[in-house]
């Protein structure tokens, strides 16, 4: 079964033909980094824009490197939400107006069940009942996803998702967009225990999640010591003489402190939710799970717990296509196809 499917809920403008919802035949992303990079972060009229500029070209696109017509599509598929309203809109209208026009069936893909469909894009895939981590700019949430793929949510960040803590704090510190791959960078050569930046855990049974804290006291930090200087800046004698704290901590310290703070709350919770649940598989998913610093980490905790990890490869991490399209042939397989009247629905979760 060919389904086309179109991905625009943020800044990718991405199409991608997959085949019984494994075989990838095409994957197209238009990213928009380079556009939004100067503001630090998505600008959402922008951002709209673009993905009018972009949705037919990488649709073409993603036909013509699957080597099929639109007439070969045995559907087309869409997310609805969550994300921006009006690139959703884009995305939406042309998949909708592309199943009319060729008389394919549309299905409607929920956003956040897209990621987590990333978890089956490996090697090796979840087999039953696991915990999943749905971490990206702008949800941080964890889920118990069930034999037919659906989920129940068991908790979610109560104000900032982790990766918006990412980009606010990649912006006060000047080091560019996307922030959260600009932070890991940095942190490869950082001291992770440089800064105490404080966990937000809440309970100990508490599934919920808080990154504005510690958003606040890497702010106040920035404000009250300045940017901290790069290691190789830090050589000059006139710095390291400097009463300020910068001065004993650099920016790749500051970035891994920051980054370990994040991913020790993230790590934790998802141990915990597969306890509670008494799952012994769990997966992480969503833009932050390419955190190089998350992967290793979530990697030695589950070995050490006896439990499975699974992630998808890097770029089925990010927003894409791919889980669009392999998620609507799930959907097909559930419960049918949807009606072509459906619009966005742009803050569920």
């Amino acid at each position: 079964m060919l389904i086309l499917g179109i991905e625009s809920s943020c800044d990718e403008t991405a199409a991608a033909v997959v085949d019984d919802g494994r075989k990838v035949l095409s994957d197209i992303v238009a990213s928009q980094a380079g556009i939004h990079g100067p503001y630090g972060g998505v600008v959402p009229e922008l951002a709209s824009r673009k993905h009018l500029e972009y949705i037919i070209p990488v649709v073409d696109m993603a036909l013509k490197e699957a080597g099929c017509s639109a007439e070969k599509l045995d559907a087309i598929a869409a997310t609805q939400g969550p994300g921006l309203v009006g690139a959703l809109l884009v995305g939406l209208g042309a998949a909708k107006a592309m199943a009319y026009a060729h008389g394919i069936p549309f299905i409607p893909v929920n956003h956040l069940e897209g990621h987590i469909q990333a978890a089956f894009m490996g090697d090796e895939q979840p087999e039953g009942p696991f915990a999943c981590l749905v971490v990206s700019g702008g949800h941080t949430a964890l889920y118990k996803v069930s034999d037919d793929c659906t989920v129940r949510l068991l908790g979610a960040t109560r104000d900032d998702a982790a990766g918006e803590a990412f980009d606010k704090i990649a912006k006060m510190l000047e080091i560019g967009y996307p922030g959260g791959i600009a932070i890991d960078r940095l942190a490869l050569s950082g001291n992770p225990e440089a800064v105490h930046f404080p966990r937000s855990r809440f309970d100990r049974e508490s599934l919920e999640f808080s990154f504005s804290g510690l958003k606040t006291s890497a702010a106040n930090f920035i404000r009250k010591h300045g940017i901290p200087h790069k290691i190789s800046m830090r050589e000059d004698a006139e710095v390291q003489r400097t009463e300020s704290a910068q001065a004993e901590c650099s920016l790749e310290d500051f970035a891994a402190s920051f980054q370990e703070a994040i991913v020790d709350v993230l790590v934790s919770k998802t141990i915990e939710a597969a306890r509670q649940c008494g799952l012994k598989q769990i997966a992480a998913v969503g833009g932050v799970a390419a955190n190089s610093r998350l992967r290793q980490k979530l990697s030695e905790q589950a070995l050490a717990d006896g439990i499975r990890l699974f992630m998808p490869p890097i770029r089925f991490c990010t927003d894409n296509a791919v889980m669009i399209a392999s998620s609507a042939y799930r959907i097909w397989a559930r419960s049918g196809f949807s009606s072509e009247t459906l619009d966005i629905d742009a803050f569920s979760r």
